[in-house]
């Protein structure tokens, strides 16, 4: 089985972040960088796969971003992937969601694969519809928000958590499938893990190689685009009631007006 897992280089959101004055995207250059959480997890989910079968899975990474993702992709691969695959091209910077999908998916085009892995969310942008975007734009099945994955032959089977509980979905190779942190803890990578990652492939691809046309992707090609953005502001003191023997009513009320009762 072959299997291509999507990484992301973002900001680290637990640092503070800031978009460019210019065109209000993500500023990155000189931001702290690191892998979007959620894809360690679609990583350790490959590895499992990979562990179970260590002559009949291959994994590669696949990410589109800066010269500068490299750093983190280095990272992931310490993590077990086999080789890597980097789409970099600076026609890419601004891209929207949906033209991001486009790049990733003609990238997709040049490969092998049997399944792909995805998080359900980046920590940056948080849109949540890579995979049911990948799934539309490859014409191969897309089941998204796994909290588990069970393969057997090509045949995949996926628990997926609802507001009710969870439910449980089938599909055939190939497949697109998002996954939730709540499927796995991801490994740490081993001092061996980081020198062999030194070592692994990485090759890069820009937009002519995909087949596509800067004209079709960043800025120029975004379906959608942040026109003005402001400052956290700062927090403010919270309101302190006194219990004089009215606390409860004190209470009651301002929890209504907030509409949490």
């Amino acid at each position: 089985m072959k299997i291509v897992v999507l990484t992301k280089q973002v900001p680290d959101s637990g640092l503070d972040r800031s978009l460019s004055a210019d065109d209000f995207t993500v500023e990155r250059a000189s931001a702290s960088n690191v892998i979007s959480e959620l894809d360690e997890n679609a990583i350790e989910a490959a590895m499992v796969l990979a562990d179970a079968d260590p002559s009949g899975v291959e994994v590669t990474l696949l990410t589109v971003g800066p010269d500068h993702a490299l750093e983190t992709i280095r990272k992931a691969l310490s993590m077990g992937p086999h080789k890597a695959v980097h789409v970099q091209d600076d026609a890419i910077a601004g891209s929207c969601a949906v033209t991001t999908s486009a790049v990733i998916a003609a990238a997709l085009g040049k490969l092998e694969y049997d399944l792909v892995l995805c998080a359900a969310e980046s920590t940056d942008g948080g849109v949540g519809g890579m995979a049911q975007m990948l799934g539309a734009r490859l014409g191969v099945a897309a089941m998204s928000g796994a909290r588990k994955l069970t393969v057997d032959g090509n045949k995949l089977t996926v628990e997926r958590q609802t507001d009710d509980g969870y439910e449980t979905l089938t599909a055939t190779t190939p497949a697109v499938v998002s996954v939730w942190d709540s499927m796995n803890t991801p490994r740490y990578p081993s001092l061996k893990g980081i020198m062999a990652a030194k070592r692994k492939p990485v090759e890069t691809m820009s937009l002519s190689d995909v087949g596509l046309a800067p004209e079709q992707v960043g800025a120029a090609g975004a379906t959608s685009a942040v026109v003005s953005a402001e400052p956290r502001p700062a927090r403010s003191a919270g309101q302190k009631v006194v219990d004089e023997g009215e606390g409860g009513a004190q209470l009651a009320q301002f929890l209504a007006s907030e509409k949490f009762v």
